[in-house]
């Protein structure tokens, strides 16, 4: 049984980890590693802190570590210089208790076993957030992509042994080197270099979908499916769930579903927080120029990492309302200042500010608001407003 108190017992030490070296801090959390039998803490968050201080080493020559503090995040992104490591451990020494628990739980849930059925317990455990030991699994399980990939053993090889499209290959590599040039895990001097896996993922997903082939911002997707399963082939698979299924025509030659859903958010924003339509409105914004990136990168490089992945965690499992909801609570939380913008370009910049701060770095209590401030949001009034949007956006382009 984990005692789940020792780890509020390391907090302190952990509030202290900007001020100390990485190392140190490497030694407290494998004490509280004893404290609690038959649980690694170390898995927990993801990557180990071992892998955690390599990437740190690996950097080290060119960026070094200003007073041991640790510049490049479990996921392999560098942290800015501007960074704030005292808060970010505070809040972590905190969040490690929730990794924790959930940890525990979701071993308890799944006794060794990677499918699950859809339930309102698991769907329940999903939205609390699913622990990296688990995620790679449960994306694949809960988005169906794992049942294609029983179902056609060896297609995603077949892809990469085919004749390939040059102007598509061209395409891709144009767009490679820029993929996350902040994350260590994708430049060529990485001994775990994700560029040429990143590429074959590309290529293979251009060629069976060739109605899309390849389009700006899959690359960002299809980097953070490898970050977390670390398999080519399940990223694949991910991404034909994602651009497939979940997330229809987002990223076709026309972007409908993409459009479609812009147009959405406005009708919701209309019902629910209308002081908020009206103002747009009377700027004349429109909601593609202000919301375009959050939907088009799935809130990659919009908000923080651990956020993101909590957001993916339900995206894979109840769908594409979800990127709704995110929105819809970015936009009710920051009403006041929204209210305070004079001019189109005053709109712009808030909302660019409203991604920013420290309500969406707490992951946990940001997810947590997502299913409370914008209330009800059922599949059926998402398709009514969809048929009804597509419909206004194929009659005013044709």
């Amino acid at each position: 049984m984990v005692n789940v108190n020792a780890v509020r017992r390391l907090q302190p030490r952990l509030r202290h980890v900007c001020c100390k070296s990485w190392r140190r801090f490497l030694a407290c959390w494998r004490n509280a590693t004893r404290w609690i039998h038959g649980e690694s803490l170390a898995r927990i968050v993801g990557l180990s802190l071992e892998e955690r201080s390599s990437y740190g080493e690996e950097e080290q020559g060119d960026h070094p570590e200003p007073s041991g503090q640790v510049t490049v995040d479990p996921y392999g992104f560098e942290r800015s210089e501007d960074f704030d490591y005292e808060s970010y451990e505070e809040l972590m020494s905190e969040y490690l208790v929730v990794l924790t628990r959930r940890s525990i739980k979701w071993s308890k849930l799944l006794k060794g076993k990677s499918k699950v059925q859809k339930n309102v317990k698991l769907k329940r455990y999903v939205r609390k957030g699913i622990p990296n030991e688990h995620r790679a699994a449960i994306w694949m399980a809960a988005s169906g992509a794992q049942d294609q990939l029983d179902k056609n053993p060896g297609y995603y090889q077949s892809l990469l042994g085919a004749d390939h499209d040059s102007k598509l290959m061209d395409t891709i590599c144009t767009d490679l080197n820029r993929t996350f040039p902040d994350n260590i895990q994708f430049r060529k001097t990485s001994n775990s270099c994700l560029l040429k896996s990143l590429y074959n993922v590309l290529l293979a997903y251009g060629h069976h979908n060739p109605t899309v082939g390849y389009c700006q911002g899959m690359n960002f997707i299809a980097g953070y499916l490898l970050i977390i399963t670390k398999d080519e082939e399940k990223s694949f698979w991910l991404m034909e769930a994602l651009l497939g299924r979940i997330l229809p025509d987002y990223f076709s030659p026309a972007m409908l579903g993409l459009k479609m859903d812009q147009e959405v958010l406005g009708e919701l924003v209309r019902a629910k927080i209308p002081k908020m339509w009206r103002i747009m409105a009377d700027h004349n914004v429109s909601w593609t120029l202000v919301v375009s990136r959050w939907f088009i990168c799935l809130y990659i490089d919009v908000l923080p990492v651990e956020t993101v992945l909590r957001i993916w965690d339900c995206l894979f499992y109840e769908g594409s309302k979800i990127l709704f909801r995110v929105a819809l609570t970015l936009i009710h939380h920051n009403e006041a200042l929204i209210q305070q913008a004079q001019s189109l370009p005053d709109i712009c910049q808030i909302f660019k500010q409203i991604t920013h701060g420290p309500i969406v770095d707490n992951c946990h209590a940001f997810m947590q608001r997502i299913f409370f401030d914008p209330g009800s949001l059922s599949t059926s009034t998402l398709t009514k407003l969809r048929v009804t949007c597509r419909s206004r956006i194929i009659a005013e382009e044709s």
